[in-house]
């Protein structure tokens, strides 16, 4: 007969959006326990497994903290058709301090709906003057208490039927009949029951009593503040819109290293909620935010083949974008196959088309450089520093929006996109500087065949004023800095040959090169390293805080337009560090909106 072993749930907490799959463990008629479903489509030895997923009464639960039961609904929200989850808070203090955020709602449901602004500036205009005098019982300010208005405690009609527990007297109402579940909005505030029981594929009835788990009650997923896209060419500094395409003639690039799910361990990250370190959980949260920032060519580290494959390429397929993938490679990797991570770069259809794919292998590289340099009795020693399988993925496209304006309107624009992860553990100072120095010296072979802007980005493990930063941004290394004392293989002899003629220009030193006064700019002067033109940081964990992630670029052939924001480390420390809930990888993402310059013609006397 075919029966359940053991049930349980991959997190305890449900997640509105966040498929949940109950890990179900079975004995087989033949005696084999094992993990895979038994369907009624496909029964084993006339039994099947029949999955039920049912959802206990509504309770309103706090829009910021999601394990507080509501007191209060803003009526600003239910007027602006916001979704009602997002509209209840625990109390007047939660109210007043999320109001800046919650605020922001208001404005864009308001925009969307082209209301009267007038009406909304005084519904939401009084709290600020007034305080308190808004959460008034009565409903007559934007506020109104639950518990003196059930009428908003009213959850919707069930769309399933309902049932009452024997035991317990508590009504559940049925939900789904699948093994999987992604709850829903609706489900915010309630308890879910799964259950499962084994049926006897002939007489359709069950075996036996069913076998259930329950969950915490379901949660919104938290909401990030959004982040800004800040004009900076000239002396100009103005916010611009994500949710708006970029102006004609430029493009936007994101780099951003998601955490492969492989290394987002609770040993890792102990300060992590579990639920917010679940790959169900992480992936949604990192789609929403990485489609929210609307680039146009996207470069993501960390990729894990299997994820890339199931998800974020069919996922951005959805959103227009074209995809590209390069895996690390296996000569040290000892992990799951299918759970090895690599560069992916996806290009919006509709502004580029691929026209050419490289792909760097450091490992190949540092064969070639072994075979050439070191005696054939020290190879293997100089290999397995050497070997980390690193690589780099480098893509030229050619842009749809055409050369207009430019000095030559017949040329095709084309575009040089390398993404990389300089995965090199911090002792090996010598070996991460190898692998930027063969990056770039594959760059300029390319840069040489043809006369196009490029980009470098990436994860390069390497802070500002470490030599493999200096030698992207300066296009040498200093012959006296103290990485080039650490080269036992002898790999970065002489040290004037760590030199490169690429122009390039960190992206986000533009904030620390603008001219001006402002609050805005002040704001994200705060948040640069005036001593190295760099963000403070790009990765935050509760045991290191520092710059190793960078959008560099040409200077001669493009320009920088506008930056997205940097975000300010107090407010990542509420949740110790990242990853967070908010924001699901131990990076922030970095992105930059360009113009091409018009090329100089260069004329033969």
């Amino acid at each position: 007969m075919l029966s359940v072993v053991r049930v349980h749930l991959p997190s305890e907490i449900p997640i509105v959006g966040c498929e949940i799959t109950p890990y179900v463990l079975l004995r087989l008629p033949t005696g084999v326990v094992s993990t895979d479903d038994v369907p009624e489509a496909a029964p084993a030895d006339g039994y099947f497994m029949r999955y039920r997923i049912q959802s206990d009464r509504k309770v309103a639960i706090c829009s910021v903290h999601p394990m507080e039961q509501a007191t209060i609904q803003c009526l600003g929200c239910v007027k602006s058709k916001i979704p009602v989850a997002k509209s209840y808070h625990c109390s007047a203090k939660c109210f007043s301090d999320a109001w800046q955020h919650h605020r922001v709602l208001h404005e864009r449901a308001s925009s969307a709906l082209n209301e009267n602004g007038a009406e909304e500036e005084e519904l939401f205009g009084r709290f600020g003057s007034t305080g308190s005098g808004v959460l008034s019982t009565t409903g007559s300010g934007s506020m109104s208490n639950l518990g003196q208005s059930p009428g908003l405690n009213n959850g919707p009609v069930p769309l399933y039927p309902s049932g009452t527990d024997k035991n317990s007297g508590e009504t559940w109402y049925e939900v789904g009949r699948t093994r999987t579940y992604t709850p829903t909005a609706d489900d915010i505030g309630h308890v879910l029951r799964f259950e499962c029981v084994s049926v006897d594929a002939e007489k359709k009835v069950p075996v036996g009593p069913p076998t259930s788990i329950m969950t915490s009650r379901v949660i919104p997923a938290p909401t990030p503040t959004p982040r800004r896209l800040i004009q900076v060419n000239g002396d100009v500094l103005s916010h611009l819109d994500l949710d708006s395409q970029t102006s004609f003639g430029t493009f936007s690039v994101l780099s951003y290293n998601i955490l492969a799910d492989a290394y987002a361990t609770s040993d890792a990250y102990s300060y992590c909620p579990t639920w917010a370190l679940s790959w169900t959980y992480r992936r949604q949260n990192l789609m929403r935010e990485i489609i929210g920032y609307h680039a146009d060519i996207i470069c993501l580290q960390e990729v894990q083949l299997n994820h890339f494959e199931d998800f974020f390429s069919p996922e951005l397929d959805k959103h227009g974008y074209q995809a590209l993938y390069k895996k690390r490679t296996t000569e040290v990797y000892t992990g799951a196959p299918h759970a090895i991570d690599g560069c992916a770069t996806f290009f919006r259809r509709d502004k580029f088309s691929h026209v050419k794919k490289y792909e760097v292998e450091f490992n190949k590289a540092a064969q070639s450089l072994t075979d050439a340099i070191i005696p054939s009795t020290q190879r293997r020693v100089a290999l397995s520093r050497l070997i980390k399988d690193n690589v780099a993925l480098i893509a030229v496209l050619e842009a749809k929006f055409g050369n207009h304006g430019t000095d030559n309107p017949g040329k095709r624009q084309l575009l040089c996109v390398a993404n990389t992860h300089v995965n090199v553990h911090q002792d090996l100072k010598d070996v991460k500087l190898w692998e930027v120095q063969t990056l770039l010296k594959g760059l300029e072979k390319i840069a040489v065949s043809a006369d196009i802007p490029m980009l470098v980005c990436g994860d390069f493990n390497s802070v500002p004023g470490s030599s493999p930063h200096g030698l992207l941004a300066m296009g040498k290394v200093d012959q006296l800095h103290p990485d080039l004392a650490i080269d036992p293989l002898g790999i970065l002899r002489p040290a004037s040959k760590l030199t490169h003629q690429l122009p390039l220009v960190s992206a986000y030193s533009s904030f620390a090169r603008m001219v001006g006064v402002g609050y805005d700019l002040e704001h994200q002067r705060r948040r640069m390293d005036p001593a190295t033109n760099e963000p403070l940081f790009t990765n935050c964990t509760r045991d290191f805080t520092g710059t190793v992630d960078y959008i560099f670029y040409t200077a001669d052939s493009l320009s920088v337009e506008s930056l997205l924001e940097l975000l300010d480390e107090e407010s990542l420390r509420k949740d110790t560090a990242l990853p967070s809930p908010e924001w699901s990888s131990d990076h922030i993402a970095l992105l930059a909106e360009f113009r091409c310059k018009p090329r100089i013609r260069r004329v033969d006397k």
